[in-house]
């Protein structure tokens, strides 16, 4: 309480002072009045009330201006008040999904607890922890549960807040929050400070007149006041969370002394996905037909953002379809909606949906049959976004690197629109630019950047200015390139021949139904007695568009 008087004091001192000299005056004038004779007395006191008016306008008026440009701090004013950890209410048993992060930010939580025994060996504590990570994956969570797990104070702010107009005030608003945080750590024994989105005002600096000035002040001020903290009397910890690449923010912000740790926080895997999943399911009715294991693998590369926001959307559609609980079909058209958009009605010709079809037919039989990483989880002839058809085909699980295999599949996959198009109707339309234009990238990247062709040129030639390499070099790279595709070109086309009664089964149910799932693809596969081979791998989904 003593520590909370000081504070509070040393605050509002200001007030006291004035306090003292009203008092003052008041006993002054009373004083002086006592002395007087009567009739000026009477004179006197006439004149009083029309006195204090002037007096109390004026007062006014300056109490107005102090507040707002003294004690508010004007345009640099912070109105942020600390949250105290039992009001967050977020343990690490709340935060899902971010098993790896988690683990190192309990290594955090347990150096902020023991900074007393930390400091009698001569360490510090951490000034700055910077969580990296991409949008939607639990960064403000994580930050709340280490406050909470810590038991103290937090103050969150975004990057953008610091961000005005004129010159100084996010310089002013970085000093407000440093000395608020150091008076809340005073009282409490430690807080933290939470900056959202870090690079907008911790880019890197530009030293020209006028470019980026006040970015500029407001991230000099955040390195003068980080370089400030003295832990052992403040205990003031600086959590930053950014979208942005390493490389983005300025050197000075992430060298030893400041954001001493970085927490790297990836996409959910396949086991988090699930809990994910069994978590926000929860809040919601589902129907007993829902396979959690089913959507963890259908959802590879989406955040703990995107599969709530899955689920939310499920809950709107079985709503406006009058269902009592959420089913497959709901989750299913859900995750549609937020990955390829609201569904185009086209009027179609009976010829231009059966082209379609084959042609997505191609792409399906080849992903289902013989890529080695990748599952259909849907075929469809539904326009998206401008495309006539799909296929949606993902990683079965997480994998960081593609190998030559892969790579070749792509492409094969790819080319398969375009050659069902040929052997059924010995043309091709427009649609199959965009697969071209992926065989063609794919291509050029195994032979220019990973030396994947066939006469063993290695190396990453796209480094190289093109006018420094010899036409002749360029011409055997461009020929590998072409090589690949044609190659490619070749294997799908035998490939399909050899499934064509798959190719036709599949194309002709699409016509009929508009769009397979998964299970609904293994059904029609199972009648003309084919299976998908036992695979694994991953890197990257994609989308084949026509």
């Amino acid at each position: 309480m003593i520590r909370k008087f000081k504070i509070y004091v040393k605050n509002n001192k200001i007030w006291f002072i004035i306090g003292s000299i009203v008092v003052g005056l008041l006993g002054t004038t009373i004083y002086g009045l006592s002395q007087m004779e009567s009739f000026y007395r009477v004179m006197t006191l006439a004149q009083l009330p029309m006195q204090l008016l002037f007096a109390f306008v004026s007062a006014a008026a300056f109490v107005f201006m102090y507040m707002s440009f003294f004690q508010r701090g004007g345009f640099s004013s912070l109105k942020k008040k600390k949250i105290k950890a039992k009001d967050i209410k977020v343990s690490f048993k709340d935060v899902i999904g971010l098993d790896s992060a988690k683990k190192e930010a309990l290594e955090v939580v347990q150096l902020i607890k023991d900074r007393t025994q930390l400091q009698k060996i001569g360490g510090k504590i951490i000034k700055g922890i910077l969580l990296m990570g991409p949008p939607g994956c639990g960064k403000t969570l994580l930050a709340k549960a280490i406050a909470t797990e810590c038991n103290i104070p937090f103050i969150s702010m975004a990057g953008s807040e610091f961000v005005e107009m004129f010159v100084g005030v996010g310089a002013g608003r970085v000093r407000s929050l440093f000395k608020k945080a150091r008076d809340y750590a005073y009282t409490d024994g430690a807080c933290i400070v939470f900056i959202d989105e870090i690079e907008v005002i911790g880019r890197g600096r530009t030293f020209s007149m006028g470019a980026g000035e006040e970015t500029n002040s407001t991230q000099n001020q955040l390195l003068v006041e980080m370089d400030g903290l003295d832990n052992k009397k403040s205990n003031v910890i600086v959590i930053a969370a950014t979208n942005a690449d390493e490389d983005v923010l300025d050197k000075a912000l992430l060298r030893p002394g400041r954001f001493d740790r970085k927490i790297s926080i990836t996409l959910p895997n396949l086991k988090e996905r699930k809990s994910l999943f069994e978590f926000y399911l929860k809040s919601v009715k589902v129907s007993p037909d829902v396979k959690i294991d089913r959507l963890a693998k259908k959802s590879v590369y989406k955040s703990p953002a995107d599969i709530e926001n899955m689920i939310k959307e499920a809950a709107l559609i079985a709503t406006r379809k009058k269902k009592e609980q959420i089913d497959m079909k709901d989750l299913s058209e859900a995750m549609d909606r937020i990955d390829l958009g609201m569904e185009t009605n086209l009027d179609m010709t009976p010829r231009e949906l059966e082209m379609t079809a084959y042609h997505e037919a191609g792409h399906a039989i080849a992903i289902y049959l013989m890529h080695p990483t990748d599952d259909v989880f849907k075929v469809t002839v539904k326009s998206h976004q401008g495309s006539l058809g799909l296929v949606a085909h993902l990683p079965k699980e997480e994998l960081h690197s593609a190998d030559r295999e892969k790579l070749t599949a792509d492409i094969i996959v790819s080319l398969a629109g375009y050659t069902a198009e040929k052997i059924k109707y010995n043309t091709s339309t427009i649609g199959v630019s965009a697969d071209f234009n992926q065989a063609m990238r794919i291509a050029n990247a195994m032979v220019w950047k990973v030396g994947m062709g066939e006469t063993g040129f290695v190396g990453d030639f796209s480094a190289i200015p093109k006018e420094e390499i010899s036409q002749s070099l360029k011409e055997k790279l461009n020929n590998e390139t072409l090589a690949i595709l044609k190659a490619c070109k070749s294997k799908a086309d035998k490939f399909l021949r050899d499934n064509w009664d798959a190719v036709d089964a599949v194309a002709k149910r699409l016509v009929k139904d508009k769009e397979l799932d998964f299970d609904e693809l293994e059904e029609t596969m199972a009648l003309v007695g084919k299976r998908k081979p036992e695979t694994t791998g991953s890197d990257d989904a994609n989308n084949n568009k026509e």
